[in-house]
């Protein structure tokens, strides 16, 4: 009897196991929006003002800097490796963009031409420092986790030397010429939201309907027998670091204007708000699956924490880092939980 109630509940737990990963992979996929629009409700209820469209244009604009870095992060992640740089580096090329600003004005450069060229050394920084992550980690053979870990160091280093343990700050009338990056609107939104949409369409495109996005799924998920496959492990890993570092340098340059300045605490934290709007969205820290668009939403749910903890003063706004952390913590849990089923 024991045995033939064995045999016959077999099918019923495939099913019930079934049941179970679909769950999860609808969980996976539909938590994020379902946890934005609650972030929204929550908002509204504490706060008449939450949906103002000067408050909802402000979320958009600040979401606009982690989205595109995480839109990065996402490629790197889906592979399999981690960038723990990404806020070090946004410093670095902040600053070099300033020197190079301030000193073609001052060599009697126009101003749109010196905000111009300082825009490329900024994305020419940006891909080298990725390629320089991607190489060290793939042909050096060492954890993405450590180099990066290093190149963070190193980074800020950089920083604090460049400014001589102080603050770079640009030039007043370059950064009224340089203002309309970060402070113009096109149709009523804002300019950092329209470049973030199309960083979202582009990576959106690139990672789901591309052979490099089937490739980074594959070599995140099993890199040896992605490698048996013919596919070129470390130059897919390479590159997905090369896609972190311009998208690092493209936050920056929208950055710059807003601020003014770099310093070597420009941009702390950025990487654990990357990391987090990437898990949060759905990608599995493992490697091998994830969405572009969930990056987005997760960058969303982030800004949106912090602003209602602005405007309501529920727990202190110092504390941001601490939920931040419980969320990428909570987030890791859920994923590890739905492997084991």
């Amino acid at each position: 009897m024991k045995s033939a109630e064995l045999v016959e509940s077999t099918p019923q737990q495939h099913r019930a196991e079934s049941q179970l990963r679909v769950i999860g992979k609808w969980a996976r996929e539909a938590g994020p929006l379902i946890a934005l629009i609650l972030l929204v409700i929550l908002g509204l209820l504490l706060n008449p003002s939450f949906l103002s469209w000067n408050n909802l244009r402000n979320v958009l604009t600040r979401s606009a800097f982690i989205g595109i870095i995480s839109v990065g992060g996402t490629f790197v992640i889906v592979t399999g490796q981690i960038d723990l740089s990404v806020g070090a580096m946004a410093a670095f090329i902040a600053s070099l963009m300033i020197i190079v600003m301030n000193q073609f004005a001052n060599a009697g450069w126009s101003l749109p031409l010196a905000v111009g060229a300082g825009m490329v050394i900024g994305l020419m920084v940006g891909l080298l420092s990725g390629l320089g992550n991607g190489l060290l980690a793939t042909m050096g053979k060492i954890d993405s986790f450590i180099v990066t870990l290093g190149t963070m160091g190193i980074f800020r280093s950089l920083v604090t030397f460049v400014a001589n343990g102080g603050t770079l700050t640009l030039d007043s009338n370059i950064r009224e010429a340089y203002r309309p990056v970060f402070y113009d609107s096109w149709l009523n939104v804002p300019i950092p939201v329209w470049v973030l949409a199309l960083v979202v369409a582009l990576g959106s495109v690139v990672l789901a309907k591309t052979r490099f996005g089937r490739y980074c799924r594959a070599v995140g998920s099993n890199a040896e027998v992605a490698h048996y496959s013919a596919i070129r492990v470390n130059r897919i890993r390479v590159i997905a670091f090369v896609v972190q570092g311009f998208c690092v340098a493209l936050a920056t340059l929208l950055y710059v204007p807003r601020l003014g300045s770099a310093s070597s605490s420009t941009g702390v934290l950025w990487e654990l708000e990357a990391i987090t709007a990437v898990v949060v969205g759905g990608t599995a820290l493992r490697g091998g699956s994830g969405r572009v668009s969930g990056s987005i939403l997760g960058a969303l749910i982030l800004t949106l924490i912090g602003n209602i903890l602005n405007l309501t003063n529920i727990i202190s706004v110092y504390l941001n880092g601490a939920v931040q952390g419980i969320i990428i913590l909570g987030a890791a849990l859920l994923q590890r939980s739905s492997r084991t089923r």
